[in-house]
């Protein structure tokens, strides 16, 4: 399958009404309807900006409505309480955190010399990790722990993204097609690592930093090395 119709058809797995709306998949044909999603993009993006700067405490309407320079009347047309913005910024950072490696993995690919393929993986995955929106995805994921009501709208969102991930990885990695188990290994292993790096961030230094990344990169590559030689062996 063509990288263009892979990343299309995951993206549309995952949020289909949110995927419906971008720009490049047709947007509303009436003038009204494009403005009134416009605005809602626009709050959610400052909604975004204030969960990155303050927290999930810091993610209010009356913030939000600030931050983005609208009147509190215009916020709550769109959002009338804090809990639909919640919402709203979930299913965006949900959706573009996967949409950013796709992008990203599938560009790098298209440029490939000679790097292996699983070192290409874990760069793009590491630097869709240092994004806005994971910034967001991970204060949002460390609230929800003590939120009940957040963590009832934010749980089934990264459900719904590790399922449809996991379904569609084998399309994404095809080198991995004889090895479904370590794959799937090998996706939570970079996640978590890749997590723990970037809370670690402020503390570590980037030497530090680097050396964990390429070690990750080495382990994910060995892994797959080691079930190439399975799969000839049994073969």
């Amino acid at each position: 399958m063509k990288a263009e119709a892979l990343q299309d058809r995951m993206l549309n797995a995952l949020m289909p009404e949110l995927h419906a709306r971008l720009p490049e998949n047709g947007v509303p044909e009436k003038w009204q309807q494009r403005k009134s999603a416009m605005m809602r993009e626009r709050l959610v993006s400052g909604a975004i900006d204030c969960l990155v700067e303050s927290g999930y405490p810091g993610l209010t309407t009356a913030a939000v409505a600030s931050a983005s320079e609208v009147s509190r009347g215009t916020m709550h047309h769109h959002f009338q309480t804090r809990m639909e913005l919640v919402s709203a910024v979930v299913d965006q950072v949900v959706y573009h955190r996967m949409r950013t490696f796709l992008a990203d993995y599938f560009d790098a690919v298209s440029r490939r010399t000679d790097e292996p393929m699983i070192e290409l993986a874990c760069d793009a995955h590491w630097r869709s990790v240092q994004t806005r929106d994971y910034a967001a995805w991970l204060e949002l994921a460390v609230a929800a722990r003590t939120d009940a009501e957040l963590a009832a709208i934010f749980e089934p969102a990264a459900r719904r993204y590790d399922a449809i991930w996991a379904s569609e990885m084998i399309e994404a990695f095809p080198q991995w097609r004889e090895d479904w188990d370590n794959l799937k290994l090998a996706h939570d292993f970079t996640s978590a690592v890749h997590a723990g790096m970037l809370l670690h961030k402020p503390i570590f230094d980037d030497t530090r930093i680097d050396r964990l990344r390429r070690f990750a990169a080495r382990t994910m590559q060995k892994l797959s090395e080691d079930a190439a030689g399975a799969s000839t062996s049994s073969a």
